[in-house]
């Protein structure tokens, strides 16, 4: 049976990180690479390498400086879409069709600033609006379909270096697990990454640039999921974090992920 690996990994500028794309690229080869945090127009996303290694299918959502999404594939790629569920047109957003069949959906969240309250945090507030944007789509979707990208949220206790220390830092709060939480159950969501490595076993994606040695403490979160429908996740065969590459040079502060399915 055929097989169909997919990448995702928040890049954090794909411009000053090309040559660790391409080493990643030449060292897995997967036949889909989705980038978030691009932070780069369309017109100047930088082509060339990718071509040169067979990727010649480019989605590309991005807009100067910040933000910014993009699907790099092997294959072709069909049905572009964009949702704009931060409702004031970031580029944080971008999907397509697959000829096997399955819906590729590839997402930013926004951080959601510093302060866990609405009332005293815009950020937060349109963090969690996001969500419900995308929860209301989700209830509806009747396609199959793999989402993936940074959704900024580590939802269960073990998804963080410390569940007690975190709780009141935007990322792990309740009101935002919760939130996380009613999208996956609107279309029984498939966690991968939980559904290949149980709880409670350790999986982050995310360490901060603060640690001058990120593997000093381990201070992880896991903000970066692959999501599948549950027909899609039946095809899935094997998921992987690749933790070594955030000791890379110049590395994103997140890594990339994984998942191989037999289509």
């Amino acid at each position: 049976m055929p097989s169909l690996k997919i990448a995702s990994w928040n890049i954090n500028s794909v411009r000053a990180r090309i040559d660790i794309v391409q080493r990643f690229l030449e060292e897995e080869q997967p036949d889909i690479l989705c980038l978030q945090e691009t932070k780069v127009k369309d017109d100047t996303f930088p082509p060339a390498m990718f071509r040169k290694l067979g990727y010649d299918h480019h989605v590309l959502n991005g807009q100067p400086m910040h933000h910014g999404v993009a699907i790099i594939s092997k294959l072709p790629l069909h049905d572009h879409g964009r949702h704009d569920w931060q409702d004031n047109g970031e580029a944080r957003h971008i999907g397509v069709r697959l000829d096997c069949g399955i819906r590729l959906e590839n997402v930013y969240v926004p951080a959601g600033g510093d302060v866990p309250d609405r009332t005293v945090n815009p950020k937060f507030g349109q963090k969690l609006d996001f969500i419900e944007r995308m929860t209301r789509w989700s209830e509806t979707l009747a396609e199959p379909t793999l989402i993936v990208g940074d959704f900024n949220i580590a939802p269960l206790e073990c998804d963080v270096w410390s569940h007690k220390q975190l709780l009141d830092v935007v990322s792990h709060t309740p009101i935002e697990v919760e939130a996380l939480g009613r999208l996956q159950a609107s279309h029984d969501w498939v966690d991968l990454g939980r559904h290949f490595y149980p709880a409670p076993q350790r999986l982050h994606t995310w360490w901060s640039y603060r640690a001058t040695d990120w593997t000093a403490n381990d201070r992880g979160r896991r903000l970066d999921h692959m999501w599948a429908s549950p027909e899609v996740a039946k095809m899935a065969t094997a998921h992987k974090v690749c933790e070594p590459c955030r000791s890379w040079i110049k590395p994103s502060d997140h890594v990339p992920l994984i998942t191989e399915f037999a289509v």
